[in-house]
């Protein structure tokens, strides 16, 4: 599933301790760095690397801060700031006109398909959902982190469900807007 490939980054740095947050952030970067190259290779245009280009850039700024101030307070917002970033990407993806999961569902789905007002609809629903789904992940990790459990298992849980909670909907979703209409192709992966 290319969402898998998508959130890579986060996931690699969600699941680095965040005593070694200065390595977890470089580990998103250099993730990151290697999905776009590898996209763009592949041929994915940058309409379908939105996800992947914020997350390099949100790593970029978080590993020159962790680096050069290992001690600094954002290490106990991290997770926070990473949530907030990506419902920040794609709430502006959202007020583009440019949902994130166009491009994502572009990939799979034939190009005269792509103008039509339901194929838009549905990737407006779903990027709303993923927007959502980071906004309340970041308040939760703000509140753990603000109460000094920014650095438990509790933390892990909430970011893990952060991205489950999206995957699963867009998974249903999908499946239910074609089965209302077993002739229509795929609007997402």
């Amino acid at each position: 599933m290319s969402y898998l490939r998508t959130f890579l980054p986060w996931i690699v740095f969600a699941v680095i301790p965040s005593a070694q947050w200065k390595w977890a952030a470089l580990a998103g970067l250099v993730v990151a760095a290697a999905v776009i190259l590898q996209q763009r290779k592949a041929g994915a245009a940058f309409d379908a690397l939105i996800i992947e280009l914020g997350s390099a850039l949100f790593f970029a700024a978080l590993a020159v801060i962790a680096f050069a101030d290992p001690h600094s307070g954002v290490r106990d917002y991290s997770a926070a700031l990473s949530s907030g970033c990506l419902a920040a990407v794609t709430g502006i993806s959202l007020l583009i006109g440019k949902p994130f999961t166009l491009g994502i569902a572009k990939r799979t789905t034939p190009p005269e398909i792509w103008p039509l007002k339901p194929f838009i609809r549905v990737n407006v629903v779903i990027t709303t959902v993923w927007t959502a789904a980071f906004a309340v992940t970041a308040v939760v990790l703000a509140v753990l982190a603000h109460g000094g459990h920014g650095h438990s298992l509790t933390t892990l849980l909430v970011q893990i469900a952060g991205f489950v909670v999206p995957m699963v909907f867009t998974v249903r979703y999908v499946a239910l807007v074609q089965s209302r209409r077993p002739d229509a192709p795929s609007t997402s992966t």
